[in-house]
Order: C-alpha cells, then sequence, then structure tokens
C-alpha cells in the first residue's frame, strides 16, 4: 500500500496584519528617502554648495534645517504610529501622511539633473507609497460579532430579541 506523499513542499505563507505591512512599507520607503538624499552628495558640486550654505537653491539655516528634520522625521514616525494606533486611526493617518509624501517626493525631480537617478528614486518611494495607501484603503473590515448588540437591540424587549 502506498501512501501520497506530496513530490515539493509549500512554503508557508502567513498573511501578515495590515500594521506590519504598513510598518514595513515606511521603514523601506525612509530607506529610500534617506538614500536618495545620501547618494545625492556624489554629484559633483553638491558638497561645494553645502559648504557654500546653499541646499538646492535655499540657504541653509536653522529654518531649512527644522525643515528637514520634519519632513524627515514624519515618516520615520510613521513606521511607530502605523503599528501602536487604533486600526481606525492608523488608516486615516497612513491614508493622508502618505498622500502628502507624493508630491513631497516628487520635488526630487524639480530642476535636477541626474533624471536616471532622481527618476528612479522618486519612482520607488512613488511605488512605496501606492502600496501604503492601497494597503489602508483596502484594510479589512471584522464583520460584527454575535455578542455586539446594536443600538435597535437596546430598545426591543427581551423577547423580540431572542426571535
Amino acid at each position: 500500500m502506498r501512501t501520497h506523499q506530496p513530490t515539493a513542499t509549500a512554503l508557508e505563507d502567513l498573511r501578515l496584519p495590515v500594521k506590519v505591512k504598513l510598518a514595513a512599507a515606511w521603514t523601506s520607503f525612509m530607506f529610500f528617502y534617506i538614500y536618495v538624499d545620501y547618494l545625492h552628495l556624489y554629484k559633483p558640486g553638491i558638497i561645494d554648495d553645502i559648504l557654500a550654505g546653499v541646499v538646492f537653491e535655499f540657504d541653509t539655516s536653522q529654518t531649512f534645517v527644522v525643515s528637514a528634520l520634519v519632513l524627515v522625521g514624519i515618516p520615520i514616525l510613521m513606521i511607530l504610529l502605523s503599528m501602536a494606533l487604533p486600526a481606525r486611526a492608523s488608516r486615516t493617518i497612513n491614508l493622508v501622511v502618505a498622500s502628502l509624501y507624493i508630491p513631497v517626493s516628487a520635488f526630487n525631480l524639480v530642476g535636477g539633473s541626474w533624471l536616471y537617478f532622481l527618476g528612479l528614486g522618486v519612482v520607488l518611494e512613488l511605488i512605496i507609497l501606492a502600496y501604503i495607501l492601497r494597503s489602508a484603503w483596502t484594510w479589512p473590515r471584522t464583520a460584527p460579532s454575535a455578542t455586539t448588540v446594536t443600538t435597535q437591540d437596546r430598545g426591543a424587549p427581551r423577547a423580540q430579541q431572542q426571535a
């Protein structure tokens, strides 16, 4: 007698919670966000501009540095907030912040050269932002449990509730 033995074993593919997917996506986004800025420093003349106190067309000042810190700090916080906030709040903030970062990411292409490099960085960031938007938008909903009492049931006599 022969027993059925599978020839190939299937890989286990667990369904990850949306919160985990969002935190991982924001982490990936941050790697691209930071490394595009970092690798941009290798472009000839950039270091000279920085030493002269200019970044892109902006004078380096405390206002500029604080603004840059806020722009990078928000996606960093999104990694934590995606996990720590309740589902409804996490969904909302992910939709809002990802939507706002689409033009922020696209701004890297304004007036720039090295368009292959910057273009690739922006495209990859936009793909991740689209994934975040899709994941938050399609966040699975749970069906009401049998023990959930609706407001309509609260006013009905007990006999009607059981019927």
